[in-house]
């Protein structure tokens, strides 16, 4: 059974070796894992998975080839809600214009004032109806219903992205930078924000110097090295990820992949949505590994080139609003955030992996754009051209 397993995981991308695999059946004929899907998953990716970039394909593998295991999660711990009032039972299916019926709550602040009523006075679940916190209905709070703004817990997944809070644990996963590009003109566009320098140790053959010096060295032979010629354009990438970014992982993969080999002087960072006052590097430690966006700001000088890859699609709330974030409570506004950077960074550019024909002037995009100046281009080769050349 676990030779087929691992042939699946192997299969699937991850380099597990035999000897990884030997070490998997070792500790299961001591007995550390006995009928238990999850201490199994946990000891068979600690044996076989050496690099946390892997994870996201052993997890594909592991659900490939145990499929139909179930999954548990946790409880609400946040909001202490019992688990029975979100159990999904029921989903109700709305026309267009039964959604066009239903009514927002108007603002942010009446949101969270309304959620504060319903958990101070609410003691049952609910569902199917379109007031308090549950399932199935037209209330603002709760999961698998429909409401125009509203705040979404612990569904688990985005369906009409109408939330403007989000109550439950996210988990994204970091950008695979061994992606084969499907496009090899997306890496030639990155090469036109070029400037090479030879920095470093000498340790290049310089082919010319070496035969005038052996010339004048009366044929005796005389090595000149160089330093390895770099492309010296420093580089910030910011990558928004979840949520709606999920349909354009494939591209962002790409685009990561081409940055990785062209420049080396480049930082990446991961945002949700909007940029506030953290960014981090990892996505599977975001919640404990968080790097202050103002340490960012000192530390990097304004010779750095700054590139967004965002879909730019929210609640404007999320853009303009204090506590306006859907997953925290922001102290300011991320239309402040991104001011600093603009004022700091003379050279920005905003990648939309959204087709531009479905751009607009109003909304979160709007904002943004204006708050870019203007220099959002699409996640196209066409669009990085262009933003290379306003890079430059």
């Amino acid at each position: 059974m676990l030779i087929d397993f691992f042939q699946v995981v192997r299969a699937s991308g991850v380099p597990a070796s035999v000897r990884e695999y030997l070490d998997l059946l070792r500790a299961l004929q001591h007995g550390l894992v006995f009928a238990d899907a999850d201490e199994f998953y946990a000891l068979a990716r600690l044996c076989l998975v050496k690099d946390e970039k892997y994870y996201d394909r052993f997890d594909r593998a592991f659900a490939t080839y145990f499929s139909g295991l179930e999954s548990f999660s946790g409880a609400l711990d946040e909001l202490n809600l019992p688990e029975d009032w979100l159990r999904k039972e029921m989903e109700r299916v709305m026309t267009e214009a039964q959604k066009a019926e239903v009514q927002g709550l108007g603002s942010l602040d009446k949101i969270l004032e309304a959620l504060r009523e319903r958990l101070e006075n609410q003691t049952k679940r609910h569902q199917g109806g379109s007031k308090n916190i549950g399932t199935g209905g037209t209330s603002a709070f709760g999961a698998f219903g429909y409401n125009p703004e509203g705040i979404r817990i612990e569904q688990g997944e985005s369906r009409h992205r109408k939330a403007v809070k989000v109550w439950e644990e996210r988990n994204y996963r970091n950008l695979d930078d061994s992606i084969e590009l499907g496009i090899r003109n997306v890496k030639v566009a990155l090469r036109r924000l070029r400037k090479f320098a030879r920095q470093g140790a000498a340790d290049q053959l310089d082919l010319d110097d070496t035969i005038r010096a052996t010339a004048q060295n009366a044929g005796y032979l005389d090595l000149k090295l160089v330093p390895e010629r770099h492309n010296a354009i420093k580089v910030l990438l910011f990558f928004d990820v979840g949520g709606s970014m999920d349909e354009h992982i494939r591209a962002c993969e790409e685009l990561f992949s081409a940055a990785r080999a062209e420049f080396k002087h480049m930082e990446s960072f991961y945002f949700h949505n909007c940029l506030y006052e953290s960014v981090w590097r990892n996505n599977n430690r975001r919640h404990q590994e968080r790097i202050s966006t103002w340490d960012v700001l000192h530390k990097y000088g304004n010779d750095y080139k700054i590139i967004f890859v965002g879909d730019a699609s929210m609640a404007p709330y999320e853009v303009t609003h204090v506590g306006g974030s859907v997953e925290h409570y922001n102290d300011e506004a991320g239309a402040v955030w991104l001011q600093r950077i603009t004022r700091q960074f003379p050279h920005v550019a905003w990648l939309n992996p959204t087709p531009q024909q479905w751009w607009g002037p109003y909304g979160s995009l709007g904002m943004i754009q204006q708050l870019m100046e203007n220099r959002m281009y699409p996640l196209s080769v066409e669009g990085i051209t262009a933003a290379i050349k306003e890079l430059t």
